[in-house]
């Protein structure tokens, strides 16, 4: 009897630990966004050149920063990249495709000479449900790491860049 009182409070003291271990992994939206933005926008590109590489880019302008806020990363259609500081008030995150880009895999019967071929790219799920027009801001505020939503992303027409440069 003492045996069973034994498994089962080990049993009940690990389901309560792991209940509580995703607590620390749980991103809190903020209610109200610490600084003042501008129209985020996004706009598709492609290269001109076969393996040129092709992308998203997505703008966020900064109005208003009372607090001096760095802002981080942003999550925005399925995937999360570091922010770019362009100018004071502008912020880019750029976001890369699978398509048009490089392809150097070598395919051999020796794996010796397939041993430099580019490791593939695994997605990784967000711990955001966002719509199309969404993305998730994460910054940082006295060493804690915070993020905020922002809707209504307006999609720019796609930019395509030449193969050659212009002649003049």
């Amino acid at each position: 009897m003492k045996r069973l009182k034994n498994v089962f409070g080990f049993f009940f003291i690990s389901l309560v630990m792991m209940s509580f271990s995703q607590c620390a992994s749980t991103k809190i939206l903020e209610g109200e966004i610490p600084l003042e933005i501008g129209q985020v926008s996004y706009q598709s590109w492609v290269a001109g050149i076969e393996g040129g590489g092709s992308g998203v880019n997505l703008f966020i302008p900064i109005v208003s920063n009372k607090d001096n806020l760095v802002l981080d990363s942003v999550y925005f259609q399925g995937k999360k990249v570091q922010l770019e500081r362009k100018t004071k008030s502008l912020y880019v995150g750029r976001f890369k495709k699978s398509t048009n880009q490089k392809k150097d895999v070598v395919m051999s019967a020796d794996p010796a000479a397939e041993f430099n071929n580019p490791v593939p790219e695994v997605p990784q799920k967000i711990p955001f449900e966002l719509k199309q027009d969404e993305c998730v801001v994460s910054f940082t505020d006295r060493k804690r790491t915070k993020y905020f939503k922002i809707s209504d992303i307006t999609k720019k027409k796609a930019q395509f860049y030449p193969s050659a440069p212009p002649r003049n």
